[in-house]
């Protein structure tokens, strides 16, 4: 056997001893990616939220990698669309979405299906008639948040009488769910019988959320209680509450169950809040992607809810 023969033999031993390795490879390649897009990094809501994505990534590192990101505050909606459009050139596979807008991030989320990425909706559920009117069916995975905030104005109900004022402190008045939880404040305030003086947004943050408390307590000196649609703004109505000299004549409520507000549940500067599980929301999106794109599922045999739990939390919660 020449010297050239004997190269051919061993090249192509070597090339059919690295042939077993070729479809890890492709498995590796093939590693779907999943983009998280929240709203506000600014809310520790949010920032739960990431984290529990990042500890599930962690967990299930060989089954998918995930890009994570998030708004300076929960009105930038506009950066929020970039987001969505620089995840569609990145060729994600999934995207999970927390819109900052429940109808201006359809038109994007459309160029995202259209593209072939499977795109789950948690936190804040897309407009119906928006999604209806661009032809696509997105999942909603997430609570009710209508029986959550009742949940939390049926315990407030028990501390007034009929006929007390409060006031309601809504999210951004675009989103649904900033919506249905004042729809629920208010089913629970009409059972008691409780007088809604006020309906105003404080576009989820403390410092709108202290000017619209304190403008309230100034309109209606002899209101009772204050109903945020979160805990953020609930921080704000507690701080105008304590500048009016206030402080446990005024009940205050809020929504999510972060954990600023869980030493004001303690001393009762904060009645009771409503906890929607933020390190999971995330979680339950992704798995609900990775399913799809295992079971090849096409997006338009997504649609619907799939609920997740709320629970109300007071002082005596454990």
């Amino acid at each position: 056997m020449n010297t050239r023969i004997r190269l051919k033999l061993i090249a192509a031993t070597v090339l059919v001893c690295a042939l077993p390795s070729l479809p890890a490879m492709a498995q590796t390649a093939a590693k779907p990616k999943v983009a998280l897009v929240m709203k506000s990094l600014a809310n520790e809501f949010f920032l739960t939220m990431e984290n529990g994505a990042k500890e599930h990534q962690k967990a299930h590192a060989a089954q998918y990698d995930l890009l994570a990101n998030g708004i300076k505050d929960e009105q930038d909606t506009s950066n929020q669309i970039k987001i969505v459009e620089q995840m569609i050139v990145s060729k994600v596979n999934g995207l999970v979405i927390a819109p900052a807008d429940s109808k201006a991030l359809v038109p994007v989320i459309k160029k995202a299906i259209d593209a072939g990425i499977i795109v789950v909706n948690i936190d804040n559920k897309l407009d119906d008639a928006a999604l209806k009117e661009k032809g696509i069916s997105v999942p909603f995975v997430g609570p009710d948040n209508r029986k959550g905030a009742k949940l939390v104005g049926d315990y407030l109900a028990k501390q007034i009488k009929s006929g007390d004022k409060v006031g309601i402190i809504e999210g951004v008045s675009t989103t649904i769910n900033a919506q249905q939880r004042t729809l629920g404040f208010q089913d629970a305030m009409t059972a008691a019988g409780a007088k809604v003086v006020g309906v105003q947004s404080g576009q989820w943050e403390m410092a709108p959320g202290n000017q619209i408390a304190a403008a309230m307590l100034n309109a209606h000196p002899d209101i009772k209680a204050l109903l945020a649609g979160n805990d953020n703004m609930a921080l704000g109505a507690v701080a105008a509450v304590k500048a009016a000299g206030k402080t446990g004549k005024v009940l205050v409520v809020g929504y999510d169950n972060i954990n600023a507000i869980k030493p004001m549940l303690k001393d009762g500067r904060v009645l009771a809040t409503a906890d929607q599980f933020a390190s999971q929301q995330a979680v339950f999106g992704i798995e609900t992607v990775l399913k799809a794109i295992t079971e090849k599922k096409a997006q338009n045999t997504l649609g619907g809810t799939i609920e997740t739990k709320v629970a109300l939390v007071t002082k005596d919660s454990k």
